[in-house]
């Protein structure tokens, strides 16, 4: 039986180098070409993928805990949303993405594909890229409550006893610092700021109140619709990325300072909203 085996082995292999011999390379270069591809679409990709990521009351809760929680003040709750919103990111360290997959999201109009260069520095690791992340989220949400906390002292509020601290699970990076801050006002204040409407926005915040431009923008506007946003605030400084890629059923207002954002999320709640700045390219 071992030798019976071993035969029919032996039979194959010879037939296959007979094969083999009796054709040129150029016969099998088609074959090879296809596992090449398959091969090269299956390594890891030198490209960032980018897509809708989720989007977060900052008037609600994550896991349980309050996003924005208060003490030494009378805190008040709104019938509405504050949308922060995201980018989901593949491609940075620790999430990597393959050449097939960089080649379909690059098919997808709802997808942005970038070089690796552009989003981190080369050589980064995962841990790195974590901490910075999270380093940023750390210095916006401290920005945006002195800016919320200032802009209430301003106003004649006293906010000497106030403390606040926020909550979000795997979120990251600066450019929710504007919706915390609008978050914090929100609550501290009497009004019911939304008017029961869901807004969403993005943009930075430093501790004076200025609103930065952020990364994604055009993502983050498709996550806002596809989450029941009606309304947009967008930093100023984003417009001309903003300008005609704005989704069907979503208006934005261009904000460059908090004020203006708080104004805007007065003037939607109470439905005066003629008088609100779209963007324009520059």
């Amino acid at each position: 039986m071992h030798e019976n085996n071993q035969l029919h082995a032996h039979s194959a292999l010879s037939r296959i180098r007979n094969y083999l011999g009796s054709h040129s390379l150029r016969y099998f270069a088609g074959a090879i070409a296809v596992i090449l591809a398959v091969v090269t679409m299956m390594l890891p990709s030198a490209y960032t993928v980018e897509g809708p990521g989720p989007t977060q009351d900052v008037l609600g809760s994550s896991s349980g805990s309050d996003v924005i929680s208060i003490s030494g003040a009378e805190t008040h709750k709104d019938s509405g949303k504050l949308l922060l919103v995201t980018v989901n990111a593949a491609g940075v360290p620790g999430y990597p993405v393959t050449n097939a997959q960089a080649l379909v999201a690059w098919l997808d109009p709802k997808q942005t594909v970038m070089p690796q260069e552009v989003v981190f520095p080369v050589g980064q690791t995962s841990e790195e890229y974590a901490e910075e992340s999270s380093q940023e989220m750390d210095s916006s949400q401290s920005s945006a409550t002195n800016a919320a906390l200032s802009y209430l002292k301003g106003k004649g509020m006293d906010v000497s006893g106030v403390k606040v601290s926020m909550h979000v699970d795997d979120i990251g990076g600066p450019s929710a610092g504007m919706m915390y801050a609008l978050g914090v006002i929100d609550k501290l204040t009497e009004a019911d700021e939304t008017g029961g409407k869901t807004i969403a926005g993005t943009g930075t915040i430093d501790a004076k109140g200025k609103v930065g431009a952020i990364g994604g923008i055009r993502l983050k506007m498709l996550g806002a619709l596809r989450d029941g946003a009606t309304w947009f605030l967008a930093p100023e400084s984003n417009c001309n990325e903003v300008v005609g890629h704005v989704p069907q059923g979503l208006r934005v207002v261009k904000v460059s300072t908090l004020d203006e954002a708080y104004q805007a999320l007065v003037a939607i709640g109470q439905g005066h909203t003629d008088g609100l700045a779209g963007c324009t390219a520059s």
